[in-house]
């Protein structure tokens, strides 16, 4: 099953034991709307996608997601410092539950010697808070934004995965 239709499957199950859903929203910088097009892909994603910002620049992410520019200067755009910060901002700025962000070098330029083509930081924030997973694929500029943006939905998918898991546990009384 696609990742998107395991969400939804996820998503509806959640609805179904706790009456309420998970709130997604993307924040992408690299896969430039491609994680929010396919979590929107399944019908009935309105009923828990949020939405998403497109954030491609610098001073996009600064504006719309509150990325300081200190944290840009510091580390520059491609970082998990940064993809936290679009993470936290997007959750906020679009009132979801959680908030996948991705920010990375597609190629086949913008590499540097510590920084080479095919290098993500995904970000998943949460309420409890927010981890980020570096990735490093070998694939084309094509190859490169459809691996982070499978990525990024199996992030999705794991997270709710947990709270299946631990609603199904409360259920039950063990938590």
């Amino acid at each position: 099953m696609e990742l998107a239709h395991t969400i939804a499957a996820l998503q509806r199950e959640l609805r179904l034991s706790t009456g309420s859903v998970v709130w997604i929203a993307t924040a992408e910088s690299a896969t430039a709307g491609r994680i929010a097009d396919r979590l929107t892909g399944v019908p009935g994603a309105s009923d828990y996608v949020a939405g998403g910002c497109i954030v491609y620049s610098n001073e996009a992410k600064r504006r719309l997601l509150g990325v300081s520019g200190e944290t840009l200067a510091a580390h520059g755009a491609v970082s998990a410092e940064v993809a936290s910060e679009m993470a936290e901002g997007g959750r906020h700025a679009l009132g979801a539950d959680v908030c996948v962000a991705d920010t990375g070098i597609a190629g086949p330029g913008g590499a540097t010697a510590t920084k080479p083509v095919g290098l993500f930081f995904l970000a998943l924030a949460t309420p409890s808070g927010c981890t980020v997973t570096r990735f490093l694929y070998s694939g084309d500029r094509e190859g490169n934004k459809e691996a982070a943006t499978q990525s990024a939905l199996s992030l999705l998918r794991d997270y709710l995965v947990q709270c299946c898991h631990s609603q199904g546990a409360n259920d039950h009384g063990s938590l």
